[in-house]
């Protein structure tokens, strides 16, 4: 059983063919394993559809009838299915709402993220990072610095980076909307932390997420440590609303400006775009 996260034509770039070679695979090594799987694929098409027949879920899932009938009379008797008999055929239940009650937007950006920044660091080796927002600063949740031959850092995941100093925290504070930023900001004046001091001066602060708007994307504060290295990041952005950022570190001695400017921010933004992308065909 194997499924790949994209759903949609990826943005023209040449490392979108290695997306494409990333894919999900559980392998079926025992009988339990074989009959979750099962059960499993058997909800999934079931969840496709207002009402179906065993007939059709057969044919959906190359299940024999004889399993699509013993798993149909299980997942009725746990409460994630019922039997219609007035429309002639199953439904799912309330309960398989329970199923996604630990599963929320942090999980599901990081998952549609991974392969896209895994062949992103492939195809350009500078290490990419996929951070959300946790409380007044932002925590990264991904991170390619293991397949980096060229990364400045050792590992960050996990890191909480600062909304004001950090580019991965100023892509969130610039592009999300005015009520959230109004609200974080108001946080980040009470903070006690030396790189939120900013949000202390309202009209500056402001006026600094206004330019990282208008140029587009977001760079780390230069007075902040180590000056040897800068991120550039953009926001993953689904329905208007920021889900993630996403960041590419490199060191300055390597790069020119005008380099990271012209080449590498339209590649960080088709890599945003396609996270984004890949999100809204998983919640399809």
């Amino acid at each position: 059983m194997a499924k790949t996260i994209a759903g949609t034509t990826p943005v023209g770039h040449s490392y979108s063919a290695a997306f494409h070679q990333v894919e999900f695979r559980m392998p079926l090594k025992s009988d339990t394993v074989e009959a979750a799987s099962r059960t499993l694929l058997l909800l999934e098409e079931l969840n496709r559809h207002r009402v179906t027949s065993i007939d059709r879920l057969h044919k959906a899932t190359g299940l024999p009838k004889s399993t699509v009938v013993r798993l149909m009379k299980s997942l009725c008797a746990l409460g994630y299915a019922a039997n219609d008999r007035r429309q002639g055929g199953y439904a799912v239940a309330s309960r398989v709402k329970s199923l996604s009650n630990g599963f929320h937007g942090d999980p599901l950006v990081v998952e549609a993220a991974r392969p896209w920044a895994l062949a992103f660091t492939r195809q350009y080796h500078w290490p990419i990072a996929i951070a959300v927002l946790d409380r007044s600063s932002v925590v990264v949740r991904f991170s390619t610095i293991p397949d980096s031959p060229v990364s400045p850092f050792h590992g960050t995941l996990n890191m909480q980076l600062s909304l004001l100093g950090r580019a991965l925290g100023r892509a969130y504070l610039a592009f999300c909307p005015v009520s959230e930023r109004s609200m974080l900001l108001d946080m980040l004046a009470r903070s006690q932390e030396a790189e939120d001091k900013l949000a202390t001066e309202r009209k500056r602060a402001l006026a600094l997420l206004a330019t990282i708007r208008k140029q587009g994307f977001a760079e780390r504060d230069p007075m902040v440590e180590p000056r040897s290295s800068n991120t550039i990041a953009l926001p993953v952005i689904v329905n208007r609303r920021v889900l993630a950022t996403v960041g590419m570190t490199y060191f300055t001695s390597a790069l020119d400006r005008a380099d990271v400017v012209g080449r590498y921010v339209p590649l960080v933004k088709a890599l945003a775009d396609n996270i984004a992308a890949s999100v809204s065909s998983l919640q399809e």
